[in-house]
């Protein structure tokens, strides 16, 4: 007697827990799963280093990715893919950005200038030139962002954009080192090149005062 009730308790147990699991089993979760969305898909038009560039992209590309992966300008850097290091800087309108925080879409009609636009071997930006004369890389892996992004800083000097050490919000700030400094200081070179990246800044800001 006690066989069968410990039978019929078990018996019931079993038949309890497999309803609850069925009760859990939606409709929808039982139905066959559909087959994934495609991606949206733009066309985008830049100008890219003076030329015009027309792409079909998916809307979730970065600036960064349509550089490297769709017109193959490999000089821009893949860094931390975050915007923390200031690999990936290219200049958009004039102003610098990280191209991996920012999607092409957003970027229409815009004029976009990589390393590859700033100078050729045989005819080298200001900029190029000076960080070759003091050595302002080592690897090279961070030297074409910090370029594009030096650039942009003595722009934004030249056009009396205050920083975080302006000592005035109205004064048209000066090209000091502190400046550079401050105003470089999203640009990583992990190999330490800081101090000639900020000799090669002086001898452009010098030659432009």
């Amino acid at each position: 007697m006690a066989g069968e009730l410990e039978l019929s308790r078990r018996g019931v147990l079993m038949v309890g827990g497999a309803s609850a699991a069925l009760a859990t089993v939606s409709p929808a979760d039982a139905q066959t799963p559909s087959p994934d969305t495609p991606p949206t898909r733009m066309t985008v038009a830049l100008e890219v280093n003076g030329t015009d560039r027309t792409l079909e992209l998916d809307t979730r590309t970065t600036l960064l990715d349509a550089l490297r992966e769709h017109l193959h300008l490999t000089g821009t850097k893949k860094g931390c893919d975050h915007g923390q290091c200031g690999g990936c800087t290219v200049l958009v309108d004039g102003q610098r950005i990280n191209s991996c925080l920012s999607l092409a879409v957003m970027h229409e009609g815009s004029k976009v200038t990589t390393i590859e636009g700033l100078g050729a071997p045989d005819d080298l930006h200001p900029m190029q030139a000076a960080f070759v004369k003091h050595d302002g890389y080592q690897c090279g892996y961070c030297t074409p962002g910090q370029i594009c992004s030096a650039v942009a800083v003595l722009e934004e000097i030249r056009q009396g954009l205050p920083s975080h050490v302006s000592a005035s919000l109205t004064d048209r700030p000066r090209a000091t080192n502190e400046e550079m400094r401050e105003r470089m200081s999203g640009n990583i070179c992990r190999c330490g090149a800081y101090s000639n990246i900020a000799e090669a800044m002086a001898e452009v800001a010098g030659a432009r005062a």
